[in-house]
Parts: C-alpha cells; structure tokens; sequence
C-alpha cells in the first residue's frame, strides 16, 4: 500500500514522529504537502483534505494519514496504525498496547516541550510571552525533563535485563523511533541542559545511538527529506530558556 502523509511542508513537528516510522521501514509513501502545488502537493492539499466534506472522520489537525480509504489523524493513533503493518510492533496485543501506551506518554512530554515556548497561547509570538516561558522552561528543564527522561530510563532498564536495546521486547518500536526523535529535538533546543541531563540517560543515550545507526534511517537522516530542526517546530532553541 502507497500512504499519504500530510503535514506542514516546512518543519518537522508531529509529523515527524511519523515519517521516521515510514522511513526506517522503508515503506511507499508521499509527504504530500512538501510537493509541488501545480501536482497536487503544498499546504493547500493538506487543508482541502481538513475541509473536506467528504470525509466521513475528518482530521482537527495535522499531521495525518491517507491509507486506502481510510484517513487517520494523530501522532500516536498514526503510529498505533502502522506499527504492525511496517513490523515496528509487537504481534501479542499486549505488547501492541503497551507500545501504545509509551507512545502517549511521549506525546505528553511534546505537549510540555512546545508550551515551554508558547506557555499562554500557541497563537501568540514567542516574543509576545518571554517572561511566562523563561518560568515555564526553567520548570521543564529542572522537574519535568528529568522525570519524563528518567521513566523511559527505567523502562530500558527493566528491558534490558534481557539484554535488550529497546524499550518494548527484543525489537525496535516505533516508540524506540519517537524517543530518538525526543532526545535529538532536545539535544537542538536544550543543549546545555541536555548536556547535563545525559550524564543521567546511559540507556536512552545508547538507544538513541542504536537507532540512528539503523541504515534505512541513517540514510534518511542524512538525505533532504529530514528536515533540519529550527524555531518554527516545537523543537525550538532561545538561549535564554536553557538556563
């Protein structure tokens, strides 16, 4: 099957979450907004499908996907979606489920990243909210990174008495994937505090490791499909919020 991403054409965000799934799976797939506009491609594509009366489950937001007939919106449900069928889940369903569940964890954690910098409303400037993010990112870094990093630490632990490089079984996961994505948006946004944080992360360090090293995802890391990181994501360096 040929899936359809849609995301915003210029930055990494949620979708990003998914494309590494599609990439270190090497599956058939078009990131329709990054097309061309005169073939069918750019942001209006993407917000045609949202406005589409037509669909009968329309998406609230990008990132989204077009599998078949089926249009299936957010990050976590994408990936609960494509999980078994590019062979980055589990077969048991508990397995599956528990894959899920650390999946939803991370997007809470990428709820908190972005609100560091947009702490009042995501349709302010940054420069509009300086005061309220240097709090909310002072925050983020000193209590909410440590405790988040830190469970997925204990989570490699706990797997790796097997002596597993990953957080679920004995193979990578499309959460696997996620936590690299994690650990390399705070590397660019937080490098000092990251810097710090890592001396702490020997597990979550040696998966990130791991899993840029994979060669499907090695070669799309390397290739202009990955978009770079940069202040419009959610992923986004101010100096003055690292402390």
């Amino acid at each position: 099957m040929k899936y359809e991403l849609y995301y915003w054409p210029t930055i990494q965000g949620r979708g990003e979450f998914a494309r590494l799934a599609l990439e270190d799976a090497g599956a058939d797939y078009v990131d329709v907004a990054r097309l061309p506009e005169g073939s069918g491609g750019g942001a209006k594509a993407l917000l045609q499908w949202m406005d589409a009366s037509a669909v009968g489950h329309p998406p609230f937001a990008p990132p989204f996907l077009k599998a078949g007939r089926r249009v299936i919106a957010q990050t976590a449900n994408i990936l609960l979606f494509l999980g078994p069928r590019l062979l980055l889940a589990p077969r048991d369903e508990s397995g599956r489920l528990w894959t899920h569940q650390l999946q939803l964890t991370i997007t809470d954690l990428v709820a908190e990243i972005h609100d560091c910098h947009h702490p009042i409303a995501g349709g302010l400037y940054y420069e509009d909210q300086r005061d309220e993010a240097a709090r909310r990112a002072g925050h983020l870094r000193r209590e909410r990174l440590p405790k988040f990093l830190g469970y997925f630490e204990r989570v490699l632990a706990d797997n790796a008495r097997g002596r597993q490089r990953c957080l679920v079984g004995s193979a990578t996961s499309y959460a696997d994937l996620s936590l690299f994505q994690i650990i390399e948006g705070l590397r660019f946004a937080f490098p000092r505090t990251m810097l710090r944080l890592e001396k702490t992360l020997p597990l979550c360090v040696a998966l990130r490791e791991h899993i840029a090293a994979r060669p499907a995802l090695a070669a799309y890391l390397g290739s202009p499909r990955r978009i770079p990181f940069n202040n419009d994501g959610i992923f986004r360096h101010y100096l003055e919020l690292d402390g």
